[in-house]
C-alpha cells in the first residue's frame, strides 16, 4: 500500500468511527425521545379522562342548577299566584261590602 492510500483508509477509517459514533448517539437519543413520547400519551391520556370527568360534572352541575330554578321559579310562580288570588279575594269583598251599603 502507498503512503497516499494509508492516509485514505485513515481517513475512511476516523470518518467511519465518527458516523458509528453518531449512530450510537442518534439510536440513545432515539430511544429516549421514544419513551418520552409514552410518558406524553399517557399524561395526555390522563388529562382526557379528567376532562370528560370534568365535562360530565359540569353538565350534571348545569342540569342540577336548571331543575333548581325550575323549582325555585315555580315556588315563586305559586307565591305569585296565591298573593293575587288574595288580592282578588279582597277586591270582592270590598265589592260586595258597598254593595251591601247602597
Amino acid at each position: 500500500m502507498t503512503e497516499e492510500e494509508i492516509l485514505r483508509l485513515n481517513a475512511f477509517e476516523l470518518r467511519l468511527r465518527q458516523l458509528l459514533s453518531l449512530h450510537k448517539e442518534l439510536k440513545r437519543k432515539n430511544i429516549e425521545l421514544e419513551q418520552q413520547l409514552i410518558a406524553k400519551q399517557d399524561e395526555c391520556e390522563q388529562l382526557n379522562l379528567r376532562y370528560q370527568t370534568l365535562e360530565t360534572a359540569y353538565t350534571n352541575l348545569k342540569n342540577a342548577k336548571i331543575i333548581s330554578l325550575a323549582n325555585s321559579d315555580a315556588e315563586k310562580t305559586k307565591l305569585r299566584l296565591a298573593t293575587l288570588v288574595r288580592e282578588v279575594e279582597s277586591c270582592i269583598d270590598l265589592l260586595t261590602n258597598n254593595e251591601m251599603y247602597e
